[in-house]
């Protein structure tokens, strides 16, 4: 396999030399002896590319229909034949790879600052807050500077938002396309969106994601989610349930991390806030937390906590991030969507 150092992504011929690591078809595997129709199997799933087997467990694999072990035991060698990278790289060649992630901005050079460029490709960024703090604002604002092209050679692209709790409005869209002065029809052509109405639904629309992520490698640069935990808040109730609630989001959490770096596109999630009964009995400033528990803080990469300011003024702090220190910006909500905080 070729080394990091090629694949720097220039331009769109570049993706072509990174198809080697990124899209490297499913379909591929015929040339290692396995049929067709167990490769529509794994597509069915939404495993659409050689690294995506990888990232299944032999377990999962076996629990698709028509697949026998020894079948799984064939594609996984196949697999590592052609990944052959199943080892260790130096930091030097990974930080190479790296190269790839990209910032989407969201509107306001503070929050940007803040994030280090914007919200990262091939990561999970979650923003949560109370009702009114600008989380689903923020949502639409990104499906509009998705689309623009932006810093260090980004070109924009297409975006996929996924709604469980009914907020999404078309005509925001259009008055945040009024503010960077692009085309309303175009704009909301970019967007793909889906309505969740349960746990289970959410995670097969993921499917149907990795499919057309794979279907049109490289157009889609950013997936949202607005809100993440709303609908598992809903199907498990009680303590009861809590265990079965946190290992299905486990799950679905692991295939949104997997998604992102198999086709390097940003993710980006909001999440609801609960108020922490305990927390009364410790001198604790803010008894409110984000829902989710350990499960969800550790899958985000990054997260950010909102925060009413003043009038429409929203203040983010980083909460939890690998890279960034834990500071704060001030942004504004307007009409044209999330901008700067005007002194």
């Amino acid at each position: 396999m070729k080394f990091a150092e090629d694949q720097v992504v220039e331009d769109d011929t570049g993706f072509q030399d990174n198809e080697e690591s990124f899209f490297q078809d499913i379909d591929l595997l015929q040339k290692h002896g396995i049929n067709m129709a167990d490769i529509k199997k794994l597509k069915s799933v939404g495993i659409c590319t050689v690294k995506g087997i990888q990232m299944t467990t032999r377990k999962a694999l076996c629990n698709i229909k028509g697949l026998s072990e020894a079948k799984v035991e064939k594609i996984k060698e196949a697999a590592g034949k052609m990944l052959q990278n199943v080892g260790f790289q130096t930091a030097f060649e990974y930080s190479a790879r790296r190269k790839q992630v990209f910032h989407v901005t969201t509107g306001s050079q503070e929050f940007d600052k803040l994030l280090g460029g914007g919200i990262e490709s091939m990561a999970i960024t979650e923003a949560f807050g109370e009702f009114r703090t600008g989380k689903t604002q923020l949502s639409h604002t990104l499906c509009v500077t998705a689309q623009l092209p932006g810093e260090d050679g980004y070109s924009g692209g297409k975006v996929i938002f996924i709604d469980t709790e009914n907020t999404f409005r078309p005509d925001r869209l259009r008055d945040i396309a009024d503010r960077f002065n692009v085309d309303h029809d175009a704009v909301l052509d970019n967007v793909l969106y889906a309505r969740a109405y349960t746990s289970e639904h959410q995670m097969e629309l993921l499917d149907f994601v990795a499919a057309k992520f794979h279907e049109e490698g490289g157009v889609f640069k950013l997936l949202i989610i607005d809100s993440i935990m709303a609908l598992f808040r809903v199907d498990f109730s009680g303590r009861g349930e809590l265990a079965e609630r946190q290992q299905k989001l486990a799950q679905m959490l692991s295939r949104l991390q997997k998604i992102s770096e198999e086709y390097n596109v940003a993710v980006f999630v909001t999440n609801q806030m609960t108020a922490d009964p305990g927390a009364g009995m410790t001198f604790q400033a803010d008894p409110k937390k984000p829902i989710g528990g350990h499960i969800l803080a550790h899958a985000s990469t990054t997260r950010i906590s909102l925060r009413k300011g003043r009038g429409e003024m929203r203040i983010a702090k980083i909460f939890d991030s690998p890279d960034m220190p834990e500071n704060e910006a001030t942004f504004a909500i307007s009409g044209g969507g999330v901008t700067d905080a005007k002194e």
